[in-house]
């Protein structure tokens, strides 16, 4: 099925904007720095703005100063798409050295949409997913049982109670994000 050119009803975006209001500044000023490979443009205390120009991204941390709990679930996940497995395997290295809580270690995913993933948390608790999805040479080599391959030696699944807000994604999700719709 070819997918339906859509004419928006807003204008074309610039650039993508994205708040979140974060626990520590300055320890998500440090993830983030390493995450985007940027520093923030512009940082108070009560705030950093970060401009990521090949993402066309500003996005912008706040302190969370009423001291309210941080939602966690209503956000999911934040993503970032990459063009192949390769880039999953260094986002892993890379977060790793920047001593990112790794929630789920680099794998080949079969079930929803086919895809390399790494799963990390924020030091707010944001989950975040950095994906390449599948070519088609590696479609073809998807097992019988559809059992996750783990990208790097020695790595298994985290514990259960780490990983229990992930596992259970609803396929659609993935799948409208790489275009697949189910009949």
């Amino acid at each position: 099925m070819m997918p339906s050119t859509i004419t928006p009803a807003f204008p074309v975006a610039g650039e993508f904007h994205i708040s979140l209001r974060v626990a520590d500044l300055g320890r998500s000023n440090s993830f983030y720095s390493a995450f985007f490979g940027v520093s923030p443009k512009h940082s108070t205390e009560r705030y950093s703005t970060f401009i990521v120009p090949h993402l066309r991204l500003n996005f912008v941390l706040l302190v969370n100063d009423r001291g309210e709990a941080l939602d966690n679930y209503s956000l999911y996940h934040l993503g970032l798409g990459v063009a192949v497995k390769a880039e999953v395997i260094a986002a892993h290295h890379a977060a790793v050295a920047a001593g990112a809580e790794i929630v789920k270690p680099p794998r080949t995913t079969w079930h929803g949409t086919p895809m390399h993933e790494l799963w990390l948390r924020d030091p707010s608790g944001y989950l975040i997913e950095i994906y390449a999805l599948l070519t088609d040479e590696e479609l073809a080599e998807m097992p019988a049982d559809k059992e996750p391959v783990f990208l790097l030696d020695g790595q298994t699944e985290q514990p259960e109670h780490q990983t229990k807000e992930i596992d259970h994604v609803d396929p659609e999700l993935h799948d409208a994000r790489s275009g697949n719709h189910s009949t």
